[in-house]
């Protein structure tokens, strides 16, 4: 059964920085394309960003762009958000997902189970 773990969340201060780590397993990863979603107490999930098979194609979300970014390492399983500028309105729990290139919810198979970021001000 394909699996995504999602590591790296934490609590950081408004203006920090935070790099959140999702490893694949049972996937064809470098087959793949991924993304970055995030969900807010009582918000629906909303995109953060995604990265193409290859790593040659990224897109962001608006409100992330110039302070995130995503990457992979496909020789080990791993993609990344490096995740600058921190603000408040970040704090969110953090999802990794696997399988087509975009912003809709909808263009992923698989799911990690979410790491907690949290920004203070």
């Amino acid at each position: 059964q394909v699996q995504l773990v999602e590591s790296g969340g934490g609590l950081v201060q408004a203006g920090g920085s935070l790099r959140l780590s999702c490893v694949a397993s049972k996937l064809t990863f470098s087959n793949v394309d991924m993304g970055w979603f995030r969900q807010a107490p009582g918000k629906e999930r909303e995109f953060v960003g995604t990265i193409s098979w290859n790593g040659l194609r990224t897109d962001y979300a608006d409100s992330v762009k110039g302070r995130f970014s995503i990457s992979r390492d496909n020789a080990k399983n791993t993609v990344f958000l490096q995740m600058n500028s921190l603000k408040p309105e970040d704090t969110a729990v953090y999802y990794c997902a696997a399988g087509n290139y975009g912003s809709r919810i909808s263009r992923y198979d698989y799911w990690g189970q979410g790491t907690q970021v949290t920004v203070s001000s």
